[in-house]
């Protein structure tokens, strides 16, 4: 390593960014391991039922992004990027480390001839069993259990003294919730949406803020700090996938919480690196009383606690969030479409229409792509033949395969579009856009012919979720750095940050249509576990079959409309 001390460099980039690096790729870590496990642990410690798993997972990552715009405010009007990364970083560690407090989780108890026992698992993942217990204790009882759509059926049933089989409209099943482990929870997820809000946007701030105008390594720096963030998550969906299936759900969240714990401290310990770019815009002005003894500052901490309260409340009524985002995202496109009619002319008006295009066009991809933390998890943990050289891979594990895929690809598609371009075959961004809504829809329809080749009962062969994986990252590569780098050159500057608030808002708008689609995905559970392989199977290839030609068919019909609006991105 080479450090310059007169110029604060090191390999020619700001000492800052090494700090940027460290920081978001161990929130990065934190985010992504405990993303990885939640829909999982869900269904299997809480025991709620897959559709309820996936909108509650949908209402949580849709708002993990849409707090980042109020955070991103915030921090430009107030607070300044330093102190919001700190804020945000604080509230995600208590977040994390909230989520270890998991109590003994839900029960599912079934009531057979006046008798009661309880369904439970015997290990944690896809490769858990049912099992049926009564009583507790040295006179506790076993056997495994599997379900028809009919019966329940006993492995060992003279150990219980229970019949074989036994018609399921003879039995009762409830369960019994911990609710105060469950409140925990819900305000862990709620101070992880306010931690992210805070963090995400503004550190990305702080990055840019390192170079000056015009400086030639500005992109070479956002591109190693895009790579902290796919190490973080490449590595947490590993070690955080592996503890939490093998060893317990509170080890692999709170290793993530170790990882964000280790972000703050680097990000509080080296600061003086960032030479005074991410300050408040007025010191002054955060002094300033609001309330009584409250100023200005305090008040946006207590606005942060706000959200938290907020996003707490919307994700224990998790169908709540769809109804408010949506009227928020029309809101959105009215104001935009109204704003570029009446204000803007000429070049301007027509390159914001355009930019209005790719916000909008980024829906069907991303509502695809996210199937990744909620059904194609659980999909993968269940249906998926997971032995690798002899070791049964923890579901979780493989979403680390997108990162993964873009170390691999990200240099080689970024040298493609320059050896394109040099030969003047460059794909303009609408073809792009539609080549990525392709491989995400291309992506299920691959994976629905690995499900097809294996059977009604057959486990999927793990080679189909390498493809869909390397499928859908090949898609991102088309439209997400393509559509974030068209919203930068399409909005005026004056507007670009309300632009970039309407791209996150979409996204997060995405992520709550993807658990829509999840939902509809959702296998019976007993116990934590699925009942009906077949039954399960089929509700995939249903599915997946849909929102594949769907997806296939509006990508050639943004083909046919690319001419038109790279016409009215006029050059840019």
């Amino acid at each position: 390593m080479t450090n310059s001390a007169e110029q604060g460099t090191i390999f020619g980039h700001p000492r800052g960014l090494v700090v940027l690096f460290f920081t978001e790729m161990w929130e990065r870590f934190s985010y992504y391991g405990m993303r990885g496990l939640l829909i999982v642990y869900l269904t299997q410690h809480f025991l709620f039922s897959d559709e309820r798993s996936s909108l509650l997972y949908g209402a949580y990552t849709a708002l993990v992004f849409v707090m980042t715009i109020v955070g991103g405010i915030l921090a430009d009007r107030f607070l300044g990027a330093r102190k919001a990364v700190t804020f945000g970083a604080v509230l995600l560690t208590l977040g994390h480390f909230g989520m270890t407090f998991e109590g003994d989780g839900s029960k599912q108890i079934l009531q057979y001839a006046g008798s009661e026992y309880q369904i439970t698992l015997d290990a944690r993942g896809g490769d858990a069993r049912q099992l049926i217990v009564s009583g507790e204790g040295s006179a506790q009882k076993s056997s495994y259990v599997s379900f028809t759509d009919a019966t329940m059926d006993i492995a060992q049933p003279e150990v219980l003294g229970l019949p074989a089989s036994i018609p399921r409209d003879q039995l009762r099943m409830s369960v019994v919730t911990q609710e105060g482990y469950l409140d925990i929870l819900y305000l862990s997820l709620a101070l992880i949406i306010a931690g992210v809000g805070f963090l995400k946007a503004n550190i990305s701030t702080i990055v840019g803020s390192l170079y000056g105008f015009g400086d030639a390594r500005r992109d070479s720096g956002f591109t190693i700090f895009y790579m902290g963030i796919n190490l973080g998550a490449f590595m947490a969906s590993i070690f955080c996938g592996y503890l939490g299936i093998v060893h317990g759900w509170k080890y692999g969240f709170g290793l993530a919480g170790f990882g964000m714990l280790l972000g703050l401290v680097i990000f509080l310990s080296c600061q003086g690196w960032l030479e005074g770019k991410a300050e408040p815009p007025s010191v002054a002005k955060l002094k300033e009383k609001v309330f009584l003894s409250i100023n200005v500052e305090w008040f946006c901490y207590l606005a942060g606690l706000g959200i938290v309260a907020v996003s707490m409340l919307l994700v224990k009524n998790e169908e709540l969030v769809g109804g408010i985002l949506g009227p928020i995202g029309l809101i959105m496109l009215i104001g935009l479409v109204t704003y570029s009619w009446r204000r803007l002319e000429g070049d301007e008006r027509s390159r914001m229409f355009a930019a209005i295009y790719f916000i909008l066009a980024q829906i069907p991809f991303w509502a695809l792509f996210e199937q990744a933390g909620s059904s194609l998890n659980l999909f993968t943990a269940r249906l998926v033949d997971r032995d690798i050289l002899g070791w049964s891979v923890p579901g979780p594990v493989f979403q680390s395969l997108n990162a993964g895929f873009i170390f691999l690809f990200a240099p080689l598609i970024a040298w493609l579009w320059v050896w394109l371009a040099r030969r003047d075959a460059n794909p303009s961004t609408p073809v792009k856009f539609a080549i990525g809504v392709a491989m995400a829809g291309l992506g299920f329809l691959v994976l629905v012919a690995g499900m097809r080749s294996s059977g009604d009962m057959g486990y999927t062969p793990v080679l189909f979720i390498f493809a869909i994986y390397w499928l859908h990252t090949m898609g991102e590569l088309m439209v997400s750095p393509v559509g974030l780098s068209a919203i930068t050159k399409l909005a005026p500057a004056r507007i670009v940050g309300m632009t970039m608030g309407a791209w996150m808002l979409y996204y997060g708008l995405s992520n709550f249509l993807a658990s829509i689609i999840a939902r509809a995905t959702g296998a019976e559970t007993i116990g934590g576990q699925m009942t009906n392989i077949a039954a399960a199977k089929a509700g995939y290839i249903e599915v997946y079959s849909q929102v594949g030609y769907i997806a296939i068919g509006m990508s050639v019909l943004m083909l046919l409309i690319s001419p038109q609006i790279n016409k009215l991105m006029r050059g840019a």
